[in-house]
């Protein structure tokens, strides 16, 4: 396949180079498996494609409409893997391009510190006259977690993202000076073979995934890049500090985290039970402790210092005599001189019987051995030239324990309604729960749990429902018990519309014995309850909600328990797709704002949960981005977010575009912080003018939004036939249904599938629709636009939001999204419905060029630009493909229909890897 023609202005030569040289190798491959014909037309039909782009008439429409119609079975479906190929190989060379760029950086001199890095936040830092005890103070609550979810928008199989990762190492062993002739032969002989094996496997899955088979792949990352990654940017943080702020003692404390919801997350999926969740935990423990035992076999292999050579710390020689006992005498390390390597064999004994008898109970305990082990190194090693191994070992143990990832559990509020409803009535509390009104439900719960008594009668014969909300509480307990209390430390409730749904799940943690109140009025509490706000409404209510609770006296000594720690996460996904994505970012803004105010009146600290999608629809875009755009004011303890599906793949499947990406996370938020905290920063720099023009804007934006989407009468008809929804479910991407409750109602069918259908679709509409409308409207206003003007160059929330909107409006292509309103079956629908969408397309266009003072979208992103203009002409051909064969498959027959849903599976495929999104 041809190289994708670049600009005048693109001076990226290594990347065209390699891009040149993966479409060559797939040439070939294309040759050998359909010979010169099959070539010959992904060519002819690229060409075309070109062409469109460039002159955009019928005549040519019309031209790539029959090439495309004119393909049958079998070289149609060579065709669209063709395309989507050659989109896996481009991902790959744009990912080695990220990782050349980092490396030119660190080999330039110190005045070419590279953008976003952490040695370049510490030296803005101290050039702005930033205190080393202003950055202490800080890192003291500073925090980010990062949380692995399943939620099913990773349309790519592991097979294949093995075959990527092995091609992108390929390539960058080319970038290796010394490669010898020969060795680039055979390095090139490698890469046709990896493109070989790639395009001869299944792309698609035979089955949805298990729930077991998700927790796999999240571990994947931890095994891969996660372990490794998190230790250096800790330590390049700390060097980066020492190295400017020479006369402090730096000793960085972990605010780097990796969490996970996969095998915790109940919500909807019916596969997640107390068991699952079990054998979830025993997995996590498995992968660090086989990580751990490499690295202390490695350290027993280099370690061989001899007490006839050196002084080796008393203390150790004294645990190697109490402790050799724990194992049988031939077990034993042979030589007793080489003490090191004696107690690092006691230790490995140890961890192969972690949770046993003679094993390590905590991993307190494998801790305490490395830290002592480093104690006597120091007497006899140069401390300037300590063992990195064993320091980055020790932030290991630190950072994932024996617990490796700590595990979010979430439900939804309704499961945990209707199990109180039965239990109450069981024991001849209440007949009917779901009845009280709000204040009564509060009054009868807050008794409850200032009653030391047990509720629950465990002879009752509960419903499987209840029982398997019970056993919940009940494995979490024993979790505590057997993996430690990191292993699961907040339970999340979705749909939290009231404060009665956080003290439900109180009374069920207080009848598991994970919360306990004393005779003497002491609580201990070891579960982190927090809300999900999702909806408008809910985020709308979520000061008040939040106030009644931190008004009870019993929930602030759980609190306390907490370290005056509330956790409160925020949906982005549902809230956009319940009021347009302009709205829902403003609600969600205003929402931290509040909060965050009000519980600074009761002295509670909050850490917000950023439910983000991968996608611009779910609130997605980059890491730092997302970081920059939320109130600086609530960035000071902690910071959550999550990280899902195809997100994990493209920033974490390689090291050093996990290290690039979290590096900049890092540096941002302690930028960000460290503005906030710093007294020359205290002046708030939002003004009341501009919270009054989103106000203004968020206002019409909803109103626009919901008028098409809720109001009118055909929309859902227009989304269903216009876009490929109805074939999503059968992509096999998650364990986890489309849809809440299995039903066809709009308010239950989940944001994931409601993105990627119009994402497949190229319009987009959840990422920008309405938006304009709102725009439009202030820019109106007289000297409104210098306002939005000054609003876009001043304050980080609304940058990142026009900025998210202009990445959205260039990936959106409505002259190709109206191929798919061919799919309506009444053509006014399409016609009406298509026509509004293009107009709002248009005005939110110009509104953001004005804003942004651009000629054209993107224009400050150059390189982003081109991407994703030069990768149209080759998507297009797929999207062309996608709406001719679900055109025929809802036509079809059942002998037909399952072989045209295996193209179309394979054109969603190709487009999501062509727009680097799926949901």
């Amino acid at each position: 396949m041809t190289v994708l023609q670049t600009t005048e202005q693109d001076n990226s030569v290594a990347l065209r180079r390699d891009v040149k040289f993966l479409g060559q190798l797939l040439g070939n491959v294309l040759i050998y498996e359909g010979g010169q014909e099959l070539l010959n037309k992904v060519e002819k039909i690229r060409e075309v494609a070109k062409t469109l782009r460039e002159h955009n008439n019928q005549d040519i429409y019309e031209q790539l409409k029959s090439e495309i119609t004119s393909i049958e079975d079998p070289m149609r479906q060579q065709v669209i893997r063709a395309f989507s190929v050659y989109f896996h190989l481009v991902n790959i060379a744009e990912q080695n391009h990220r990782i050349r760029r980092k490396r030119e950086y660190q080999q330039q001199e110190e005045a070419n510190i590279q953008p976003g890095s952490l040695e370049k936040a510490v030296s803005d830092l101290k050039n702005s006259g930033v205190t080393a005890d202003v950055i202490t103070k800080l890192l003291e609550t500073l925090s980010l977690e990062l949380i692995i979810t399943a939620h099913p928008t990773e349309a790519t199989r592991r097979s294949v993202l093995d075959i990527h990762k092995r091609i992108a190492d390929i390539l960058q062993a080319f970038e290796q000076k010394s490669v010898t002739k020969r060795e680039r032969e055979e390095l090139e002989e490698q890469l046709f073979n990896e493109v070989m094996i790639l395009w001869q496997t299944a792309e698609l899955r035979d089955r949805k995934p298990r729930v077991m088979d998700e927790v796999a792949n999240g571990l994947y990352y931890f095994d891969e890049t996660l372990f490794e990654v998190l230790p250096h940017i800790h330590q390049e943080l700390e060097d980066s500090l020492k190295r400017y702020y020479p006369e402090q003692q730096w000793q960085v404390p972990n605010v780097l985290r990796f969490g996970s919801w996969i095998g915790g997350d109940r919500d909807g999926n019916p596969n997640v039970t107390p068991k699952v969740t079990w054998q979830t935990l025993t997995k996590h423990r498995s992968v660090a402790v086989r990580k751990y035992r490499a690295a202390l076999l490695n350290l027993r292999e280099r370690l061989s210092q001899s007490t006839k050579r050196v002084l080796i710390l008393e203390d150790l020689v004294q645990s190697v005599e109490q402790e050799k006992q724990l194992l049988p005498q031939k077990k034993r390390w042979r030589v007793p001189h080489e003490v090191y390597r004696c107690k690092l064999t006691i230790m490995l004994h140890k961890l192969e019987h972690v949770g046993q008898e003679g094993g390590y109970k905590q991993a307190d305990e494998l801790l305490n051995d490395i830290k002592l082990i480093q104690k006597s190194l120091r007497l006899h090693h140069p401390m300037q030239y300590e063992l990195k191994s064993v320091r980055q070992l020790i932030r290991q143990v630190e950072l994932f324990g024996f617990h490796l990832a700590t595990l979010d559990i979430r439900n939804h509020s309704g499961e945990h309604e209707a199990a109180i409803k039965e239990i109450l009535y069981s024991v001849g509390i209440v007949e009917d729960y779901s009845s009280l009104t709000e204040k009564e439900k509060l009054e009868l719960l807050s008794g409850i749990l200032q009653d030391p008594r047990p509720l629950i009668s465990f002879t009752e014969d509960y419903s499987p429902e209840t029982k398997q909300i019970i056993e919940a509480f009940q494995m979490i307990k024993r979790a505590h018990e057997e993996f430690g209390k990191r292993s699961i430390e907040v339970y999340l409730i979705s749909m939290t519309q009231s404060a009665s749904d956080l003290l439900e799940v109180m009374v069920l943690a207080k009848e598991a014995g994970i919360y306990r109140l004393h005779a003497n009025g002491e609580i201990e509490s070891y579960l982190n309850v927090a809300p999900l706000l999702e909806t408008i409404d809910d985020l709308t209510a979520g000061p008040k909600i939040m106030e009644e609770l931190f008004q009870l006296d019993f929930y602030r000594k759980h609190l306390a328990e907490q370290n005056d720690l509330q956790e409160i996460m925020l949906g982005y996904s549902d809230g956009s797709k319940d009021g347009g994505t302009l709205t829902a970012n403003w609600k969600l803004y205003k929402a931290q704002q509040e909060i965050h105010d009000m519980a600074k009146r009761y002295n509670v600290r909050l850490k917000f949960f950023h439910g983000r999608g991968g996608s611009l629809g779910r609130g997605g875009g980059p890491l730092n981005r997302s970081i920059l755009s939320q109130p600086a004011e609530t960035l000071g303890d902690g910071v959550k977010i999550t990280e899902q599906g195809e997100v994990l793949s493209s920033r974490y499947s390689l090291y050093d575009i996990a290290h690039r990406s979290l590096e900049q996370a890092v540096s941002t938020l302690l930028t960000a912080a460290a503005k906030v905290s710093s007294e020359a920063e205290q002046t708030d720099i939002r003004t009341s003018q501009w919270e009054e023009a989103m106000n203004i804007a968020s206002k019409e934006a909803l109103a626009h939004y919901q008028h098409l989407v809720f109001e009118d009468p055909d929309f859902l008809t227009y989304f269903k036939q216009a876009t490929p929804l109805p074939e999503l479910g059968a992509l096999n991407i998650g364990s986890r249904p489309m849809s809440r409750k299995g039903s066809d109602r709009f308010e239950d069918l989940r944001a994931i599938p409601w993105v990627f259908a119009w994402t497949q679709s190229r319009q987009l509409l959840p990422a920008w629709y309405a938006a304009g409308t709102g725009l439009v409207h202030l820019i109106k206003k007289e000297g409104s636009l210098s306002l939005l003007q000054q609003m876009y160059k001043e304050w980080p929330f609304f940058r990142s939001t026009i900025d998210n909107l202009q990445m959205a409006l260039t990936k959106a292509d409505l002259m190709t999204a109206k191929n798919y309103t061919s799919m309506v079956e009444d053509k006014a629908i399409a016609d009406r419905i298509f026509g509004a969408i293009e107009k709002e397309y248009t005005e939110t266009k110009e509104a953001i060029l004005q804003i942004t003072d651009q000629e054209e979208l993107m224009e400050h992103l150059p390189n982003i630009q081109s991407s994703i203009r030069l990768r149209n002409p080759y998507v297009d051909p797929l999207s062309f493909f996608q709406v001719e064969l679900i055109s025929k498959l809802r036509q079809a027959d059942e002998e037909q229909a399952d072989r045209l849903l295996q193209e179309v599976l394979l054109t969603i495929n190709g487009i999501a890897a062509g727009l680097r999104n799926t949901g």
